[in-house]
């Protein structure tokens, strides 16, 4: 049986203005998939002040790890991620994930990056 969870949620994300210096300001979700097939994954973003989106859709492959930048519409099903915007995720996988959240905030040049695990049922 593969390790993870089949639901995950990312309650704080807000994608950044690139900011300055050479490393520009993203966001990131980081999967594994330990399973033997592939995971057909689903992703509903929720905002404050207007409705949720939810035809955002992601595979990766089996025995495989795979990056999805918010900051790339071609990762978000063409989707354009607002920057400097509260919204939470809601990922949905039809086989069990392990999934990581990363943001790298350099709006200053004093830079923040960091990682955090989301919440799994």
């Amino acid at each position: 049986m593969a390790v993870g969870k089949k639901i995950w949620i990312v309650p704080d994300c807000e994608l950044p203005d690139e900011g300055e210096g050479i490393l520009k300001g993203h966001e990131s979700v980081i999967i594994v998939n330990d399973d033997v097939a592939d995971a057909k994954i689903n992703v509903t973003l929720y905002f404050t002040d207007k409705p949720c989106y939810d035809k955002i859709e992601w595979t990766v492959k089996a025995k495989s790890v795979r990056c999805f930048r918010m900051n790339n519409p071609s990762d978000m099903s063409g989707f354009t991620v607002p920057k400097n915007t509260q919204y939470a995720m809601k990922i949905t996988s039809d086989t069990n994930i392990v999934l990581q959240y990363g943001r790298l905030d350099n709006r200053q040049v004093n830079l923040a990056y960091y990682t955090t695990l989301g919440y799994s049922e």
